[in-house]
C-alpha cells in the first residue's frame, strides 16, 4: 500500500566529515554515483550492493548491440570486483536487500544485516509485463541476462541470420531495436496501438521520416492494433517446437503473424517494492525532493526508480514528481547527489536535455 504523502524534507546539513554510504544497485546509476562520490570524497566508506555479479556495462547499448554482433559477455567492460577495486569501494555481490529499517538505519539482506549512515536506492526499473495469453513467451531486454536469452532465441531459429521478430511498441526502445534487428538482417514487425512511431515524443514530420527510414530497411508496421495472444506451437508427437517458426501472434484485427521471437518494448515501471515496504513516499517512482532525498532522513533514490521533484512540470501528471529514464538526467542527478553525500548540500537541477534516439537509419533527438 502506498505510504501517505510525506512532509517536505529540509535541506540536508552541510558537513565536512566523510560519511559511510551504502548504494543498493549496480546498474549505471549505482556505479555512476559511486564514481562521482569517490571523486569528491577520497576517504568515504562506500559499499555497493548487487543482487548479481555487479559487472559494469552500458545498458543503453542493449538496444543496438545485435548489429555489432555483441554478445552479453562482449558488453561487459569490467567485472564487478574489478570495477569496485578501481573505485576503492566494497562490492557485496549476489546479495539481495529484503527490508530497510529507517529508524535503526540497517538493511536486512540475504547476507545478513548491513548498517548504513547514508543509503541510496538505485534499484532501476522493470519492463512492463503484458497480461495476455501466452505472455510467458514474450521477452523483454532490460539487462545482460535478458539480452543473452534474446540472442539465444534468435540463434535457435531455423535461419538465425534472418530470423523473424515481432516487437510490441513503437516507442524509443522499440524503434531502436527495430533498427538494430533490421540492420542485422532480420525481418521485423512492429505492433503499436498508436498511429505513428514515437508519437508522444516526436513531431509528426520527424516521426514520419523515422518511420519511412525504418520501413526502407524492411521493418513492417502494424498501427492501431495490439497483440491479443501468443501461441507456442509444438509437434504433438515429439513435443518439440515446430520448425521453422514456433510463435504465432494474433493481433486485434484478427491477423496472425508467425515469428521466432516476440519482444516487448512497451515501457518500464520503477522498482518501488522495497521502498513501499519501508513506508517511503511512492508516486510515479520513489519520490525524492530537490536534493534526491526520500521521505526518510538519509535515504536517497537515483536513476530509473526515482521520481524527481526537480523534474516536475505543471503540464505533466498534474505537476507530480516524475522519472527521467535517460542517461543525461541520471548523470546530472548523480553529480549533484554525490556533492550532497560528500557534505555539500547541492540541489538537483535539470536543465534542457536532449536525448539521442539510436536509430542510424534516421538519427533524431528528443527532449527529456
Amino acid at each position: 500500500m502506498q505510504a501517505p504523502t510525506a512532509t517536505p524534507m529540509s535541506e540536508p546539513a552541510t558537513t565536512t566529515t566523510p560519511q559511510a554510504t551504502v548504494i543498493v544497485g549496480s546498474g549505471l546509476a549505482g556505479w555512476s554515483l559511486a564514481r562521482e562520490l569517490r571523486a569528491r570524497s577520497p576517504e568515504a566508506l562506500i559499499t555497493v550492493i548487487s543482487a548479481g555479479t555487479g559487472d559494469f556495462y552500458s545498458k543503453p547499448m542493449l538496444s543496438n548491440a545485435l548489429a555489432l554482433n555483441k554478445t552479453a559477455t562482449n558488453l561487459v567492460s569490467a567485472s564487478g570486483q574489478t570495477h569496485a577495486e578501481k573505485l576503492g569501494v566494497t562490492l557485496r555481490a549476489h546479495t539481495s536487500v529484503t527490508a530497510i529499517d529507517t529508524a535503526k538505519k540497517t538493511l536486512a539482506t540475504t547476507a545478513g544485516t548491513i548498517p548504513y549512515h547514508q543509503l541510496v536506492l538505485a534499484l532501476g526499473a522493470d519492463p512492463i509485463r503484458l497480461n495476455l495469453p501466452g505472455s510467458e513467451h514474450i521477452l523483454s531486454v532490460n539487462d545482460l541476462d535478458a539480452y543473452a536469452t534474446f540472442r539465444a532465441q534468435l540463434a535457435q531459429a531455423a535461419h538465425p541470420e534472418r530470423g523473424r521478430v515481432l516487437i510490441m511498441g513503437a516507442g524509443l526502445i522499440g524503434c531502436e531495436f527495430a533498427n538494430d534487428l533490421a540492420k542485422a538482417g532480420h525481418t521485423v514487425h512492429v505492433v503499436d496501438p498508436g498511429e505513428r512511431v514515437l508519437g508522444a515524443l516526436l513531431s509528426a514530420e520527424d516521426s514520419h521520416a523515422l518511420q519511412t527510414a525504418l520501413a526502407s530497411l524492411g521493418v513492417q508496421f502494424h498501427f492501431g492494433m495490439t497483440a491479443q495472444r501468443v501461441d507456442h506451437r509444438v509437434d504433438t508427437d515429439t513435443q518439440t517446437p515446430q520448425a521453422p517458426r514456433d510463435k504465432w501472434v494474433t493481433l486485434s484485427n484478427g491477423e496472425c503473424l508467425c515469428v521466432d521471437v516476440v519482444l516487448s518494448a512497451v515501457g518500464l515501471r520503477a522498482r518501488t517494492e522495497l521502498a513501499q515496504g519501508s513506508d517511503l513516499h511512492i508516486g510515479r517512482g520513489i519520490v525524492v525532493d530537490a536534493w534526491g532525498q526520500t521521505s526518510a532522513p538519509d535515504v536517497y533514490a537515483l536513476g530509473d526508480c526515482a521520481a524527481y521533484a526537480s523534474a516536475a512540470t505543471p503540464t505533466l501528471f498534474d505537476g507530480a514528481p516524475r522519472g527521467l529514464p535517460f542517461v543525461m538526467p541520471l548523470m546530472t542527478a548523480a553529480k549533484a547527489l554525490a556533492q550532497t553525500l560528500a557534505g555539500t548540500a547541492t540541489p538537483i537541477v535539470f536543465g534542457p536535455m536532449t536525448v539521442r534516439v539510436k536509430t542510424p537509419a534516421y538519427p533524431v533527438s528528443v527532449q527529456a
